[in-house]
């Protein structure tokens, strides 16, 4: 015989689990809400630009190029939810490990990683799509550099906020720098933007290289400004945020970095 009593008194519980889980209601709501903005901007590219013959390497180039920033992030915000899940993180720093040192192991890391992903995607691209990744030149050098700090700078941004507040907040490590994928305009140019969007998309240092990388396949020509302007903001915000990483790390030792685990 079934209580339904007992069936509701588990609905409760985990819906009250579900209001206080913040992966989960990111899940819900704002993955398919990115999506939806993302897809039907993209859409809204395709439909204006049919007659255009870059418009399948544009699509792929953002999907290959936006995995640079992604993973430069990922690789940093997931090796420190790693350490506190496995309940390591004090163990790291009562060994002689400097947080510098510490911070230059997960750069390293997530510039191997993210040159073995974009690799791959490259080879597959080409085997699926004859799309050729080298048709950049050595442009690449600078626009994976540029993707790369751009990714590090959101990725130490979101430990610092790891750091502080532990893992009731680590769906930002997935979800972090990709609310800024929308105003980078990967699959699109800004233009398809609206305006308020776009006075935003003037900050983001990724910005400037999507477009550049669109401007270079169109015109041959990949504008020395932007690409001055991207190095530029990311300089700055990646002082900025390894500063807010340190400051968020020192508070959070001081108060102890064991309730982290």
């Amino acid at each position: 015989m079934i209580n339904f009593n007992r069936v509701w008194a588990m609905v409760y519980r985990y819906t009250l689990d579900l209001i206080h889980r913040y992966d989960r209601l990111t899940d819900m709501f704002y993955w398919p809400f990115l999506d939806l903005v993302l897809w039907g901007l993209t859409g809204l590219f395709f439909i204006q630009s049919s007659n255009n013959p870059h418009t399948l390497t544009i699509m792929i180039t953002g999907l290959i190029f936006w995995l640079v920033v992604w993973r430069a992030q990922y690789e940093i915000t997931v090796n420190l939810l790693t350490e506190i899940w496995d309940k390591n993180i004090v163990n790291i720093f009562v060994s002689p490990l400097t947080l510098w040192e510490w911070i230059i192991s997960l750069m390293i890391c997530g510039l191997t990683r993210t040159i073995l992903s974009v690799t791959f995607s490259g080879v597959a691209a080409f085997l699926l799509y004859q799309y050729n990744i080298f048709v950049y030149g050595l442009w690449l050098i600078p626009i994976v550099l540029s993707l790369m700090l751009t990714g590090w700078a959101a990725g130490f941004l979101v430990s610092g906020l790891l750091i502080k507040y532990g893992v009731k907040l680590q769906t930002l490590a997935w979800t972090g720098v990709a609310m800024l994928a929308p105003f980078t305009a990967p699959y699109f140019p800004v233009s398809i933007l609206p305006d308020w969007a776009q006075k935003i998309s003037i900050f983001i240092p990724a910005t400037y290289i999507f477009e550049g990388m669109r401007n270079l396949l169109q015109s041959g020509n990949f504008p020395l400004d932007k690409l001055i302007m991207s190095f530029s903001l990311n300089i700055f915000y990646l002082i900025i945020s390894i500063s807010v990483f340190i400051f968020m790390f020192n508070k959070s030792r001081g108060a102890g970095l064991g309730r982290l685990i």
